[in-house]
């Protein structure tokens, strides 16, 4: 039991010892009144008139004793409410680690609230649809990502409709608002501008809730009407000044406040002038402190030493903070009690705690919770569908379930969750304006290409990955482990998470198409090696063909091997001469010749200039092209036909094909992928792959007129 249930109980007994000794008497008195007059109604002889009158007697009794019962109840009651307001008159005096969550039982209790042995009272009750205000600031990729991890442990215990209100820069603007338009959430809200609401929760990135925030929320009826800011006290003895010699902190009261979890009265901040009384106190204090050791929370502790009226003490399981130093195992005494952990320790899951072990395991369990599942719909509570939401649902109940290809069209409507930028991304665009980015995606089992992708390519990178949320941690590993892909920091790395059952090749083509920052593209599969020196050499092309003034595309001849270690040849003369050995070979020639026919390898075996060659059906070269040409068709998923659509568009924009003659790329060998494997396993898969071709045409027909008939015309004769 906390030192404040101990304090508390000590008032109440003080307070209610005298009602209950002399209640305890008059009861009893009137229990041995009761006795005797019971013992004299036997000698009563029994007729009508003595039943009618006992039956008067015990009716008389009875409203009585509930009316004694009914004062009695009021008088604890009154008894109660006095002890609760002594208690909270004397607030400022209690311990760093007491429970100061007081308020009168006027709440309902979970099954969690009940097994809490810290925390004495119920919460406060919070309406069963009332929207919960949550403000963060978040800047740079990697708070973004801390982001998303607080996110999910809110979202899990969460019963109530949630409106986030993120300050961000322009990099968390883009993950964050890309990520929830993607992931779709009921009854949650988000806007990036400055909170306006009356009252806003304000959070670090790095904490973990462990329970319904909406218990959080409940404390703010318990403000009085001067109180602005509720803090948990600082679990350290930073503010105190005796970590080491010459430690010199800001001015705080007492031990300070934290400022991981905050609760804010936004329109009672400005009544009071909040904006010039902060900026008045930081200026203040910076003429002797000449800089702050803890950014805002040492301007919060400055501004409260002055005011601490202002302050509601929040009980410290709302920030259990696992900083160096702290002092945060005195605040509980069992696990199951806490609230909120704040990984506020540079060390971050390394602290040092005797519970760190299960803390770090309540953290993993969200960082690669997936978070598809809390797509869940708030019971009771109704909220405006979104437009896009309501589009999809009607195109959902459009679809036929007893189709063949009812699994492929489910597939296209599919809303996968994107985290755009998951790494941290620099790029600086050329003076020239003719800069070009590599764009390919993949999945977990392609992550090995990486490291030798960013040696062949020194130009920036757009990478798309179909992964699932712990996959994406192993990734996020994987990265920070490899010297290489380390030192890029012109790599856009994009999550795409997974969901469904066949892989959205095209959709995620697409996310790392459209987020890429150069004029220029290069589409290509990270199976994929591109010759040594290509970045530059398609830079100079570009220019000589001058493409943002024309329809060209350039073709990149592709080659392979079949050897899992390779000499890689530093020219094309080299590499013509491994083909002539046998070591390399044009792509799937023996496989799938029609996809690169088109580009002629024997011409190309002696041109020294560009060449223009015509579109065939089934072509699938790799392509530079502008950055905004077409889309990928996203009905294509899994194999077949993904690449082969999009050069078939192209070509009906009337795009000019030029292969390269002193460029190549050789696909390396891997283990053929799981929807190859369904490919060519599934008659129906083989079938329904025939329809959306077929479904293609027809559209791309409407779209282009007679022009497009070629295309299908072309297929046909296959």
């Amino acid at each position: 039991m906390s030192l404040l249930c101990r304090g508390r109980l000590k008032i109440l007994v003080a307070s209610l010892t005298t009602i209950v000794l002399l209640t305890g008497l008059y009861l009893l008195s009137e229990n041995l009144e009761n006795r005797r007059s019971l013992f004299l109604l036997p000698c009563l002889v029994d007729t009508p008139a003595s039943q009618f009158l006992e039956r008067a007697i015990l009716e008389s009794r009875v409203r009585k004793v509930e009316e004694e019962n009914r004062q009695i109840r009021l008088q604890l009651s009154q008894s109660q409410n006095t002890a609760t307001q002594s208690v909270e008159r004397n607030y400022g005096n209690q311990p760093w680690g007491a429970s100061v969550d007081n308020g009168p039982e006027d709440g309902y209790n979970t099954v969690e609230e009940k097994n809490n042995h810290t925390e004495c009272p119920r919460i406060p009750a919070v309406q069963k649809c009332e929207v919960i205000h949550v403000a963060c600031v978040c800047a740079g990729h990697k708070t973004s990502r801390d982001m998303v991890t607080l996110v999910k442990s809110v979202l899990f215990h969460r019963r109530n409709p949630l409106h986030f209100h993120l300050i961000t820069d322009a990099v968390a603007n883009q993950t964050l608002s890309t990520l929830f338009q993607s992931w779709m959430v009921p009854s949650v809200q988000v806007s990036f501008y400055d909170a306006e609401d009356l009252k806003v929760i304000v959070l670090d990135t790095d904490i973990t809730f462990a329970t319904d925030i909406a218990e959080l929320w409940g404390i703010f009826r318990k403000f009085t009407d001067k109180q602005v800011i509720g803090l948990v006290e600082n679990q350290s003895d930073w503010y105190l000044g005796n970590l080491w010699k010459n430690h010199r902190p800001w001015p705080a009261l007492g031990r300070g406040f934290n400022t991981g979890v905050i609760l804010l009265y936004l329109e009672r901040l400005r009544q009071i002038g909040w904006p010039q009384m902060w900026r008045l106190t930081a200026e203040r204090e910076l003429m002797s402190m000449l800089s702050t050791s803890l950014a805002d929370q040492d301007i919060f502790n400055a501004f409260i030493k002055q005011n601490p009226a202002l302050v509601y003490q929040l009980p410290c399981f709302w920030n259990v903070q696992l900083s160096d130093h702290t002092r945060s195992e005195l605040c509980y005494t069992e696990v199951s009690d806490l609230k909120v952990l704040h990984w506020n320790s540079p060390k971050k899951l390394r602290v040092k705690n005797k519970h760190v072990e299960f803390f770090r395991n309540l953290y993993l369990t969200f960082l690669e919770y997936d978070g598809n599942l809390l797509r869940r719909e708030l019971f009771g509570c109704s909220s405006q569908a979104s437009p896009e939401s309501i589009q999809l649902q009607t195109a959902l109940e459009e679809l036929d379930e007893d189709d063949q290809c009812y699994d492929f069209r489910r597939e296209r409507l599919t809303v996968h969750r994107v985290h755009l930028y998951f790494l941290q991304y620099e790029y600086t665009p050329t003076e020239d304006g003719n800069d070009v980015t590599l764009v390919a995606q993949l999945s977990m089992d392609r992550l090995q290409m990486l490291e030798a992708i960013c040696k062949h390519w020194e130009g920036p990178i757009s990478l798309a990955l179909y992964m699932s949320d712990a996959e994406g941690q192993q990734f996020l590993r994987y990265a920070q482990a490899s010297e290489v892909l380390k030192n890029r920091k012109n790599v856009g790395y994009h999550i795409v998470y997974k969901e469904g059952q066949f892989y959205p090749v095209n959709l995620v083509r697409n996310v790392a198409l459209k987020n890429a920052n150069t004029p220029y593209v290069f589409l290509t599969d990270v199976d994929f090696l591109p010759m040594y020196g290509l970045y530059d050499y398609l830079r100079k092309t570009i220019t000589q063909f001058d493409m943002a003034n024309n329809k060209k595309v350039l073709v990149v001849p592709a080659f392979e091997t079949l050897r899992y270690r390779l000499s890689f040849p530093k020219s094309k003369t080299e590499l013509l001469s491994m083909l002539d050995m046998g070591t390399l070979y044009t792509f799937r020639y023996h496989v799938r010749p029609k996809g690169h026919a088109p580009t002629n390898y024997a011409k190309w075996r002696t041109a020294t200039t560009p060449y223009k060659v015509d579109w065939d059906a089934d072509f699938e070269p790799y392509v530079v092209v502008k950055r905004h040409c077409p889309e990928y068709d996203q009905r294509f998923v899994g194999f077949g036909w993904n690449k082969v659509s999009h050069i078939i568009e192209l070509d009906a924009q009337e795009y000019d094909f030029m292969v390269l003659p002193n460029a190549f790329m050789i696909h390396m060998p891997h283990a053929p992928s799981f929807d190859i494997s369904k490919f060519r396993s599934s008659t129906s898969y083989r079938d329904c792959l025939k329809t959306l071709k077929e479904e293609f045409h027809q559209d791309l027909s409407r779209k282009y007129g007679s022009a497009a008939l070629k295309y299908l015309t072309a297929q046909r004769n296959i």
